[in-house]
């Protein structure tokens, strides 16, 4: 529950955005939400990465933040809103995939039939009869859907042992500084001048849309299987389109509703008991041998959190 409140979070921005930010500067949004969040976060818990999780940190803050917003960027600016979140759902499918052959995770039918499940009610619930199609836009939102999948997929393959604020920081400054370059050649330098509703929004997205949305979306992924994670990223279309309805007087038609009942039975269905992590702890401890005169570690199945 807690992992879910992260993508319901995520699906607050479309309506902060056009409420409260600049009109026309989605990668200067992104970049005041992801970097000043994680120079917050790593002031807070004073631990820079050590070793190889220099380079690792820069991979996966690019995967997880720089690159998907950028590619979502592109996608938002060339597509329909509902072609691109359509887009977007296929990334369970591809976590799923992707998690047999580098976590090795059992590919699951009901994962499959909960992917298709979950694209399909997307659809219902945000795409439009007219939707126009360009290939550059669609390249950048499945591109998004890749790299944000490879993201979650590596989150869970490399566990830091820093504590989980910093390794949220790291990677929310790595992000950052990977779009200050892109933001600053698209959009050219920031506004020279912000209004009070400007400062609030952009410090709901740093504070609420970042520091607090990541740390539960990296915990989540540390405590449940890649799969399980991922599905809840379907909640933010969802709460995107009844935020609209609710705060913006948006019209929401019974097809719309039928989507979004599709899309919360799929996350349901996907949440099933994973016994991948027990299997794995105990594989790993049998390539490596107990030291000369300590008894075997008796093996046991880790406590959800």
């Amino acid at each position: 529950m807690l992992t879910a409140l992260a993508p319901a979070i995520w699906g607050t921005t479309y309506l902060v955005t056009t409420e409260f930010l600049p009109p026309d500067r989605p990668l200067l949004a992104a970049v005041i939400r992801a970097l000043p969040a994680g120079l917050l976060l790593v002031a807070l818990t004073r631990r820079l990465p050590k070793g190889d999780w220099w380079w690792r940190s820069l991979v996966l803050g690019t995967l997880n933040i720089g690159a998907f917003l950028a590619l979502l960027f592109v996608a938002a600016y060339r597509l329909p809103g509902g072609v691109a979140a359509t887009l977007g759902a296929l990334q369970p499918l591809l976590v799923a995939g992707l998690s047999t052959g580098l976590l090795g995770e059992r590919l699951r039918p009901r994962t499959l039939l909960a992917g298709v499940a979950g694209v399909a009610g997307v659809s219902l619930l945000v795409l439009q009869a007219d939707a126009r199609l360009d290939a550059l836009g669609v390249a950048a939102a499945a591109g998004g859907a890749v790299v944000m999948a490879t993201g979650v997929v590596l989150s869970k393959r490399w566990t830091s042992p820093a504590p989980l604020l910093a390794t949220t920081g790291w990677q929310l400054v790595a992000g950052g500084l990977v779009l200050v370059p892109v933001a600053l050649a698209v959009e050219g330098p920031p506004p020279a001048t912000l209004s009070g509703a400007n400062l609030a929004g952009y410090g709901y997205l740093a504070l609420i849309g970042a520091a607090l949305s990541y740390t539960l979306w990296f915990r989540g992924i540390r405590a449940l299987s890649a799969t399980q994670v991922t599905f809840l990223g379907l909640l933010s279309p969802v709460v995107a389109t009844l935020l609209g309805w609710l705060a913006l007087g948006q019209r929401l038609t019974a097809w719309q509703l039928l989507g979004a009942a599709i899309v919360l039975a799929a996350v349901v269905f996907a949440q099933g008991r994973s016994t991948t992590p027990a299997r794995s702890a105990k594989a790993s401890r049998s390539l490596s041998p107990a030291p000369p005169g300590c008894p075997p570690e008796t093996t046991h199945t880790p406590v959800p959190r």
